[in-house]
């Protein structure tokens, strides 16, 4: 059985050639990949597209990369304590939005969780195979915590004031699809489809009329597993990305420790909610919504859902199978 998501928007599609072709574009970024489907304009080439497409992502590596030594935010990550540090535009942007998503969930999302992501094996140190101790846990943790963030706003700058790592691994690939999208609007594309390491924007339709369909990302089915509802979705305007406790996770006796950790209780998340997928007007936003209901979970993050009126798909175990809910705004895009 399909379930069909219909974005609504204001925008009607910009018409496009009977005869256009779809072409195709991939590389890689961020430790992972990025593809685009889109309708060439005249006169551009795909070579000439594809590195204006690189650019814009390797802006943000060269910006937000926790993995880069030479980052702006590996430098600010390894500043003295007391130091002031302008950085770019395209970096403020991302904090603003990370810290207002921190602000309205109550701090179940933080872009300070970096320490304990690291600690827990799943940053750019080691992984790890076992549960690190309590003493280390406590240790880290006193380095977190979004409202020690100070911004000079005035000289776009921001104070480091001792052990604050920032880590943007939850929202740089979103932010990477906006620029993505906003640079191939730049150049008259019409018509596509940008996804970075599977969070994605569409725009217009193809040549035969239809949208750029999607399938939602489901957790993996296992042979105990009862048959899934495959969700699928219309993107024409509007970002998807989703967050789930199967991408990254290691195991330590007969517990399964996920990648991703809950800032408040510095360890990583238990419930049963397995992954939340969200629709929004930009991919950044959608992103760092996605992670703060999976570190809520099932229950918690549809009730900050609803509060927020965010368009939202919750995918929970349940038994041997799982159990979708959706909320009212994702539920009026259903057709």
């Amino acid at each position: 059985m399909n379930r069909v998501f219909i974005p609504l928007t204001l925008a009607q599609p910009d018409p496009v050639p009977a005869d256009a072709v779809v072409d195709s574009l991939s590389g890689l970024t961020m430790g992972t990949s990025w593809s685009i489907r889109l309708i060439r304009p005249a006169g551009r080439s795909l070579e000439v597209i594809q590195e204006g497409i690189q650019r814009q992502l390797d802006l943000v590596v060269a910006q937000m990369s926790t993995w880069s030594a030479d980052s702006d935010l590996s430098r600010y990550n390894q500043a003295a304590a007391d130091s002031w540090h302008v950085l770019p535009e395209h970096f403020m942007k991302v904090l603003d939005c990370a810290l207002a998503v921190a602000e309205r969930s109550g701090g179940a999302y933080d872009p300070s969780v970096g320490p304990l992501v690291n600690l827990w094996g799943f940053g750019p140190d080691p992984k790890r195979a076992d549960r690190p101790d309590d003493a280390a846990i406590a240790r880290e943790r006193q380095r977190c915590g979004w409202q020690r963030i100070r911004i000079d706003r005035a000289r776009h700058a921001l104070l480091q004031p001792g052990g604050l790592y920032l880590d943007f691994s939850s929202i740089a690939k979103g932010y990477g699809v906006d620029l993505v999208a906003a640079y191939l609007r730049s150049i008259g594309v019409v018509s596509y489809l940008v996804e970075v390491g599977g969070e994605l924007y569409g725009h217009g339709i193809k040549a035969d009329g239809q949208p750029w369909w999607v399938g939602m990302e489901h957790p993996p089915a296992t042979s105990d597993t009862h048959e899934q509802v495959q969700s699928i979705a219309a993107l024409h305007g509007v970002a998807l990305a989703t967050s789930g406790d199967y991408r990254r996770y290691f195991e330590d006796g007969d517990r399964r420790y996920s990648h991703t950790i809950d800032p408040r209780s510095a360890q990583p998340v238990v419930h049963a909610l397995a992954s939340v997928a969200v629709l929004h007007a930009d991919c950044m936003t959608a992103d760092a919504w996605a992670t703060a209901l999976m570190v809520l979970g099932d229950e918690e993050g549809l009730t900050l859902a609803l509060n927020n009126g965010l368009a939202a798909l919750f995918i929970s175990r349940d038994g041997n199978g799982f159990r979708e809910r959706l909320t009212p705004a994702m539920q009026a895009m259903l057709g």
